[in-house]
């Protein structure tokens, strides 16, 4: 069984490649990442960033949990934060906490540190996006619109729209949900519940 993020995230990338009938290159050119850190990626060699696994996700259409999980989860799960592996990005570090899988519906949930003095973009990503804040003010810009938001404060948006979290005053503690409806849903015309 594969432990690592590195690992999973390299089975994982393989496995979706395949199943949506890209070409190592046609997933590069369309997450706009290199095609040798893709290959790193595969074999496991590579360091994955938030900003690749999110393009990556966006390109296969897929939760970003599916590019992050194992297969089998037990009935009752425990995530110490001590074994757990932490995906770094520029302005962001976030750890995988939960999935849950409907079969109509992805939940994903995150813990999230925003690091003092940097921001975190993103161009958009697959599923709804829910982030509460726990701790600190955070100044969230979506599609060029600013929402500030200080500790129990959260915001919620279509992920798809371009995002930046900029932490004000020092780090922010938040946690992210991700909601995502499965894409075969999406061609027969099923619609996941509704998030209130």
């Amino acid at each position: 069984m594969v432990h690592s993020a590195t690992g999973l995230l390299s089975a994982n990338i393989r496995l979706l490649r395949s199943r949506s009938g890209l070409s190592l290159s046609a997933l590069a050119r369309k997450a706009g990442v290199s095609k040798a850190t893709l290959s790193d990626l595969e074999s496991g060699s590579g360091n994955p960033t938030i900003e690749t696994v999110f393009s990556l996700a966006r390109a296969l259409d897929a939760p970003v949990s599916s590019l992050l999980r194992e297969g089998h989860q037990e009935q009752v799960t425990v995530v110490r934060a001590y074994r757990s592996e932490v995906l770094s990005g520029k302005g962001v570090e976030l750890r995988p906490l939960r999935r849950e899988d409907t079969g109509i519906s992805v939940l994903e949930v995150y813990d999230q540190l925003f690091r003092a003095g940097r921001q975190q973009d993103s161009a958009g990503h697959p599923g709804t996006e829910h982030t509460i804040v726990t701790s600190g003010r955070l100044t969230a810009v979506i599609d060029g619109r600013e929402h500030d938001l200080g500790p129990g404060d959260s915001v919620r948006f279509p992920a798809s729209l371009p995002h930046t979290y900029i932490p004000r005053g020092g780090d922010v503690d938040s946690v992210l949900i991700l909601t995502h409806t499965e894409p075969h849903h999406h061609a027969t015309g099923d619609q996941a519940p509704a998030d209130h």
